[in-house]
């Protein structure tokens, strides 16, 4: 009897054995593999079906598509550097014949304003009207521009545009500007506030409607 249970218990763990071989057979067959070979910094990399590698394919030229575009040539890179030089002192040209031109203009009103409204106002001789207090120090302003306008125009004149220097005419006259503004721009809203008073009394008002409209 003992032999037979002995017999009986040893084919029920070669049975078990089996079972188990042809399970773990199953798992290394239907589970992704993991490379044993390894690299410095690299513990592996994971094996993927043919239709994962296709995918990801697919996805990386995705992302690389919009950088493809930016692969086109810059021009500025193959352009000569003489004509990135012409154009750029085409530019320069073009901005201080701009900045001189407000200036002209800018000069061209204040001295319209000086001798349309603020003269005219003093010669009147209004009692209840402060000239001065109304205007500030614009005269001194215009006078300023004139003489900016000027120092612009000597380094502009019969010079070549390369030599034309601006920025020194700017910190020649940095020092006058700064004083002369501060006293504009300190007044300013004392002057705002008497015009807002004398547009408020009909004869005052009418005064300034004249001359606004000899300005027309």
């Amino acid at each position: 009897d003992c032999p037979e249970k002995e017999g009986t218990g040893g084919r029920k763990r070669n049975l078990t054995l089996l079972r188990n071989k042809l399970y773990m057979g199953q798992r290394r067959q239907t589970e992704p593999v993991v490379e044993s070979t390894t690299t410095a910094g690299d513990h592996g990399n994971l094996r993927r079906s043919q239709s994962d590698r296709t995918e990801y394919s697919q996805k990386l030229q995705e992302k690389m598509a919009p950088q493809a575009v930016s692969f086109t040539p810059a021009t500025s890179s193959q352009e000569d550097e003489e004509e990135v030089s012409r154009r750029m002192m085409a530019r320069r040209v073009k901005i201080i014949t701009e900045l001189m031109q407000t200036e002209k203009d800018y000069v061209s009103d204040l001295d319209l304003c000086i001798k349309e409204v603020i003269q005219p106002l003093r010669n009147k001789q209004i009692a209840r009207f402060d000239v001065d207090g109304l205007f500030s120090n614009i005269e001194l302003v215009h006078q300023l521009s004139a003489k900016l306008l000027s120092l612009l125009e000597e380094a502009t004149t019969d010079v070549e545009p390369p030599m034309q220097i601006i920025g020194e005419v700017f910190l020649q006259i940095k020092g006058p500007l700064e004083d002369t503004y501060k006293i504009y721009c300190y007044h300013h809203d004392d002057a705002h506030t008497m015009l807002e008073s004398y547009e408020k009394d009909e004869e005052l008002k009418q005064h300034l409607r004249d001359c606004v409209q000899s300005l027309k």
